[in-house]
């Protein structure tokens, strides 16, 4: 699809790295693994770690207007497989789920990495303290959880005797919820997604590889910094905001560790033309020359959650508007940009229509200054292969959006 080219030179923390804009993006577009196609034939675990290999996690959301968000990035780079490779991999130990950019699949690997955190968690320090309350509030409960799991696990927050009435509110928590969730958070449980999305809890010595469970624990520092090598790994190339943001890093704090990543040669100094702050560049990252092919991102995709940099990369401003009034929205409810050969040119607000049985476009926008027509072509061919995927009959274009009579003059 595209020959790379390797970026290892020599580089001090006087001298360093220096990357064009367009260098930058072919890098991050690389490191994310849209510098290669989608394979060929049956896409199993192994495409799916090579995947996680390269962006670390895969972001979790409960928005289920298209499909669950964390199913998108996988058909984004692999293109049609099966649907529930994600849980394949949970239960075959590929992956477990935690709060790494927000609610997150990720290696189980990483778990020693996270057990700082998981301290935090139980200690009730920064922004811990809110789930940490219900330990000194309520001992007994929390004990009592505990020991339900322990004897009956996996078990679902409904199946939780003594647990209490959940309270008021879209997002209320009985108490026996806070108390899992406590629990969870501090690593005393984990859990997997059942098939209607709720989570079952379970000890982490029988949801996890033995070989992860044993393995030690770094100090906060140490396993800090990894975090950061993973993050620079999976952007290729980023300023120490993007880097820490990956994994929800303190950002003031990471400033120093990724000073001693760049004395250790594990990070290089570079500088992006036209970037206001220093950047890191990984090591490995190589730079894809022209990446060819077209995905739909999820507006969880790992290539675009941080909005700064995707603005600072493409020129694309970019902001979901699920939480907006309907009368405030630009775009739309639920809007997924579109990659086209290394640009994001075009974005539209998807529906998935299960009743009737089509992929709703409820509006189509074109960035400008593109090919309208070969956007239009390209984006119709990804929305019936997305459509396909979800199990959907076609798809149906409102006409909504300057993007959308191209659309529709090609869509039968």
């Amino acid at each position: 699809m595209t020959s790379t080219d390797p970026l290892r030179p020599l580089a001090t923390r006087r001298s360093p790295v220096a990357l064009t804009a367009d260098q930058a993006r072919r890098i991050a577009l690389g490191a994310q693994g849209f510098a290669e196609p989608t394979p060929k034939g049956t896409v199993d675990r192994r495409h799916g770690r090579k995947v996680l290999d390269r962006v670390g996690l895969i972001q979790i959301d409960s928005v289920n207007v298209v499909v669950r968000s964390q199913e998108l990035p996988m058909f984004a780079r692999l293109g049609d497989h099966r649907r529930d490779l994600i849980p394949m991999m949970t239960k075959g130990g590929d992956l477990f789920e935690y709060w790494a950019h927000e609610a997150s699949h990720l290696p189980v690997g990483l778990q020693p990495l996270l057990r700082w955190r998981m301290d935090d968690a139980r200690e009730g320090r920064g922004t811990w303290k809110g789930v940490a309350a219900i330990r000194h509030e309520e001992p007994d409960l929390v004990r009592s959880v505990l020991d339900q799991v322990r004897a009956r696990g996996p078990v679902t927050t409904s199946m939780i005797e003594g647990g209490g009435d959940r309270s008021e509110g879209m997002w209320g928590w009985s108490p026996g919820k806070r108390a899992l969730e406590y629990l969870f958070w501090s690593g005393e449980i984990t859990a997997r997604r059942g098939p209607n999305f709720e989570r079952w809890y379970d000890l982490p010595e029988r949801m996890l590889p033995a070989s992860v469970v044993e393995a030690p624990t770094p100090s906060p520092a140490d396993a800090k910094k990894e975090l950061l090598v993973i993050g620079a790994r999976s952007h290729g190339v980023g300023t120490a905001r993007d880097l820490a943001d990956y994994f929800r890093l303190n950002i003031p704090e990471s400033r120093p560790l990724l000073d001693e990543l760049v004395d250790e040669g594990r990070l290089l100094p570079a500088e992006v033309t036209g970037w206001k702050d220093k950047a890191y560049l990984h090591p490995d990252a190589r730079r894809p020359n022209n990446p060819r092919g077209r995905a739909l991102l999820s507006p969880f995709d790992s290539l675009v959650w941080e909005r700064d940099r995707t603005e600072r990369i493409w020129g694309f401003r970019y902001r979901i508007e699920i939480y907006v009034p309907k009368p405030k929205r630009i775009h739309g409810y639920y809007v997924l940009p579109f990659l086209l050969d290394g640009r994001l040119v075009a974005r539209v607000d998807l529906k998935s229509d299960r009743k009737a049985g089509v992929l709703l476009v409820q509006g189509a926008f074109g960035e400008d200054g593109i090919d309208e027509p070969l956007v239009a072509q390209e984006l119709l061919g990804e929305l019936r292969a997305l459509a396909a995927f979800l199990g959907l009959d076609g798809v149906e274009v409102k006409p909504h959006g300057d993007l959308a009579p191209a659309l529709a003059a090609i869509h039968p």
